[in-house]
Order: structure tokens, then C-alpha cells, then sequence
């Protein structure tokens, strides 16, 4: 029986080698100096050890032995610095052509759903060779997105959305851990990551269970709360136009531009007031306990389908309708009517 201890996790994703590269540079480059160090302490603790016949000798110094141990460690460092930068642009920068999988955590699991609508708890299915961007968020605290054989790793943060991506380089089942401590049952939130091929991937996905992709499930809430009486393409619309929005500069009131991505149309819709466009009122009730997290993503893939539009007004319109202020608290409570009519989110089932 051979008794192997591997250094290493399997490697399972193409920055997986490149990760264990620098790590391993790092490690041979430690032992050498620190063996270094110590032979040479040993050998001057022999060479110079006390001796009654031995006197003190003044010494100079050196310009050649300084500018040596100045410039090696410096050409070391910079090796250390441009490497390490490079690869974290590669890890931070997922391709344009990247799977978007969205996953929510929460004490303690892992909810994950695909653009077609497919949800899993603790698993996530993905094809081989393609690259995976898995934007996640937390449902109460601080978790972390961990798979060892993927050599990623990332903060999941509440009210807030983070990403990590990888590219799967083997099929198999690979481990998924919380490796933030998140509460009493931190050890039992893992899960798996299933690599298949992309056929089995596809066969995979048609035998699961939708409501319909997410984004047609976004329409769906989106006309269930009543959005569309503000957000039209008319200049007689309450609120911006959501056509064509996601991913474009937006001007605010406080003349602030700020860019429309998840994070901004999250916040917009559970914190209206926090950023508003230039040319409307703060008139928008929050959404805050009456949207799921799961909701905020159909919501937010919905509007990043939207079709684009032909023109480009920064402020979404170019003919705002004016509000006078003394309508404004008219305006929030026919909306906040509206809201007290929608059904309330039935309560989660515990899994």
C-alpha cells in the first residue's frame, strides 16, 4: 500500500498552475534566504567565536557587498511584485464570454441559480473549458466562496455584490467550503462543484425544474410590483428609463456619475434615495423585506436584458416631467397603496 501525502490540492481550472507557480516561488525563494541565514550564523558563531588571544580589528566598509545586497533583494522584490500584480488582473478580470451564475449564501448554504431559471442548493453544475463568473452576495453575514481545486477564494459580503470566476479544466466533483467562520454551524456549509461536459452540461440543465429564465422571471416581479407605472420610455415617466441602463454612466442630483451595475440597481431598489437621478424626485418607495435576495437578481437580470436604446441621455430622458414638490407626498402614497396590495414573499422553506 503506498501512502501518498500530496502537497497540494488537485488542479481543476487553468489559474490553479499558475497560483501553485507563484506560491511555490515564494516558498523555494523563503527556504534559500532562511537557509542561507542560518549557515552563515552558524559559520561566523565558529569563525568569531571568543577567544582569549584574539583582538578587535576595525573594519570598512564595503560599497560593492552594499550595493550587492541592495540590488538582489530589490530585483527579487519587483519579480515577486509584477508577478503577484499580473496574476491578480487575471483573476480579478473574468472574459466577456463568461457562463453568469448567481449564488446567494446564507446560514448555512449555498443557493446558486442559472440564467435559465435552474436553482441547486450546495451544488453547482458547470461545463468543462468554459470560464464561470459566479457573482455572489450574503443573506446575513460574512461567508467565503472557497474551492481548493479552483484555487479561488472571495469574501461573500451582505448588501453587497461580489464575483469570482474560474475555468474548469477537469470533470469531476470538486469540494466547496465556507472558509469564513460564519456562526455554530460554520463546518456543515459545504457544498460541491460538479464539472461535466459541456453536453452533459446541457442535458443536465434541461432536465431541471424552471419557472421560466431568470430574467423573464424579473419581468414577472417587475410588473408584479407595479414598476413599470414610473419606469417608462415616455418624457412622461416618474422615474428613469431602464432600457439600455445597465452598465452606462448615470448623472445623479448632487451632479455625481455613477455606473448602473448590480450593485447600483440593488441599492436603487432597496435604497431609492441613496443615489437619484438628475431630473427626478425622490419619489420611489424601498423594497427593503419585500423583495428576496433571489428577487433583486431576476429584477437586476431582467433590466441588463433590456433592449438598448438608440439614444444616449445620461440623465435617461431628455425631457423630464417636472414634479413640483408639493407632490411629491401625494405621489409616495399612491405608491406605497400599490405596495400594501402586493402579496408578501411567502416565507422560505429550510432545506
Amino acid at each position: 500500500m503506498q501512502f501518498q501525502l500530496p502537497l497540494f490540492p488537485e488542479q481543476a481550472s487553468k489559474v490553479a498552475g499558475q497560483v501553485d507557480a507563484f506560491y511555490l516561488f515564494l516558498v523555494l525563494i523563503t527556504t534559500f534566504f532562511s537557509l542561507l541565514i542560518a549557515v552563515l550564523i552558524l559559520f561566523f558563531i565558529v569563525k568569531y567565536r571568543q577567544s582569549p588571544d584574539r583582538k578587535a580589528v576595525q573594519i570598512h566598509g564595503s560599497t560593492l557587498l552594499e550595493i550587492v545586497w541592495t540590488v538582489i533583494p530589490l530585483g527579487i522584490s519587483m519579480v515577486i511584485f509584477i508577478w503577484g500584480a499580473v496574476l491578480y488582473y487575471h483573476i480579478e478580470n473574468p472574459p466577456n464570454n463568461s457562463l453568469e451564475i448567481y449564488g446567494v449564501a446564507k446560514q448555512w448554504m449555498w443557493k446558486f441559480q442559472h440564467p435559465g431559471g435552474q436553482r441547486e442548493i450546495n451544488s453547482l453544475h458547470v461545463p468543462i473549458g468554459r470560464p464561470v463568473k459566479v457573482t455572489l452576495i450574503s443573506q446575513d453575514v460574512i461567508h467565503d466562496f472557497f474551492v481548493p481545486a479552483f484555487r479561488v477564494k472571495q469574501d461573500v459580503l451582505p448588501n453587497r455584490y461580489v464575483y469570482s470566476w474560474f475555468t474548469p479544466t477537469k470533470p469531476g466533483t470538486y469540494h466547496l467550503f465556507c472558509s469564513q467562520y460564519c456562526g455554530t454551524n460554520h463546518s456543515a456549509m459545504i457544498g460541491e462543484v460538479v464539472v461535466m461536459q459541456p453536453e452533459d452540461y446541457a442535458e443536465w440543465l434541461a432536465s431541471g425544474k424552471a419557472e421560466g429564465s431568470l430574467a423573464s422571471q424579473g419581468e414577472k416581479l417587475f410588473q408584479e410590483f407595479s414598476c413599470t407605472t414610473c419606469h417608462r420610455p415616455d418624457s412622461g415617466a416618474r422615474g428613469p428609463n431602464l432600457q439600455g441602463l445597465y452598465g452606462r454612466p448615470v448623472r445623479l442630483t448632487d451632479n455625481r456619475v455613477v455606473v448602473a451595475d448590480d450593485n447600483y440597481i440593488r441599492e436603487s431598489i432597496l435604497s431609492p434615495n441613496a443615489k437619484v437621478v438628475a431630473g427626478f424626485q425622490p419619489i420611489m418607495p424601498t423594497f427593503q423585506g419585500v423583495v428576496s435576495e433571489e428577487g433583486l437578481i431576476q429584477i437586476t437580470e431582467y433590466i441588463k436584458h433590456m433592449s438598448q436604446q438608440e439614444s444616449e441621455p445620461i440623465n435617461n430622458r431628455s425631457t423630464p416631467t417636472e414634479i413640483r414638490d408639493n407632490e411629491v407626498p401625494t405621489i409616495q402614497q399612491e405608491l406605497q397603496q400599490q405596495g400594501n396590495t402586493r402579496p408578501a414573499n411567502p416565507p422560505e422553506k429550510k432545506k
